[in-house]
């Protein structure tokens, strides 16, 4: 590595702290630390991997390679928490769809975990340990969650009513953008399109622009939600959930008594169109009447003739 890709490396590197300790001082002064906990543990996660590594980097190698691990796993543990916590704020109206997802997130992390045991118990290889082998496909699991979550709240967000301004939006474009670099860079570098030095240079540069969206996006003021939107589709979700989650009774005289109402009404406002028209219009002639008849009875046309 020469001289001038290393002072890039490092300057590159340094600037993460920079702008992670902004990102804090904002949350903090705007109060989201208290609305995204797990994305401001993550962003304190991340200032102490750097405050353990960097100095090991230059002193303790054995010591950087334990650090650097198990800051990793926590890494990996908040990035999970933090897809989940953007997931209950874009459904935080919708109580039934939130609590679905939440048990869904569940069984994903599960099988996250499952993923990983097996990947690391099957993988037989001289580079890694087994329980390395456990971290890096956790990281990558969480990285595929993340790419989809972006995806969702990008096509759906107009049908949950979340705007492309608020800050779980923002957050979820961070983690989904930097999450599609990684994968494609890993793929270049396995495929020895791209060497090790450039494959760390790149994934810092995109890391940094990734810090750069969510200063952008904590800095913003997001906009509220419009009350007064019609969310129709999300809405039939709900109930329909709902109604899956509480059913009615067999015997239950809810629904016969609903039917009873919509057929009266149907009735009343039929019966009321005609009533209304004759009112308005006055009273109809013989041969108006036998026109417009449309029944089986007629009423008959008699011409009278004057007398002269």
């Amino acid at each position: 590595m020469s001289e001038k890709i290393k002072i890039l490396y490092y300057a590159l590197w340094i600037m993460h702290p920079v702008l992670q300790t902004g990102i804090a001082a904002l949350m903090i002064h705007r109060g989201l630390h208290r609305k995204f906990k797990f994305f401001f543990g993550y962003i304190l996660v991340q200032l102490v991997t750097f405050a353990s590594v960097f100095p090991a980097y230059w002193h303790n190698y054995s010591a950087l390679f334990y650090i650097y691990w198990a800051c990793d796993a926590l890494i990996v543990a908040f990035g999970f928490d933090v897809i989940h916590e953007v997931f209950v704020d874009v459904f935080r109206a919708f109580h039934t769809l939130r609590d679905l997802g939440t048990v869904l997130f569940k069984w994903a992390g599960l099988v996250m975990l499952l993923v990983a045991g097996v990947v690391s118990v099957s993988t037989n290889s001289s580079d890694f340990a087994p329980w390395m082998q456990a971290i890096i496909t956790s990281q990558r699991c969480v990285r595929i969650i993340q790419v989809g979550m972006v995806l969702f709240l990008l096509f759906f967000a107009h049908y949950v009513g979340v705007s492309r301004r608020q800050h779980s939006f923002g957050i979820a474009l961070g983690f989904g953008s930097f999450a599609v670099i990684e994968l494609v860079i890993i793929c270049s570098w396995v495929g020895n399109h791209l060497g090790g030095a450039w494959m760390s240079i790149l994934n810092m540069a995109a890391y940094n622009a990734t810090l750069f969206v969510w200063f952008g996006y904590v800095a913003l003021k997001s906009p509220a939600r419009d009350a007064s939107l019609s969310l129709l589709q999300p809405q039939r979700w709900e109930q329909s959930l709902s109604d899956i989650h509480h059913p009615l009774p067999a015997d239950s005289l809810i629904p016969m008594f609903e039917g009873m109402v919509d057929r009266a009404l149907s009735r009343t406002q039929q019966l009321d169109t005609p009533l209304a028209t004759s009112s308005r219009g006055g009273a109809p002639s013989a041969r108006g009447a036998a026109a417009t008849s449309t029944g089986s009875f007629r009423i008959p046309v008699v011409q009278t003739n004057s007398k002269r």
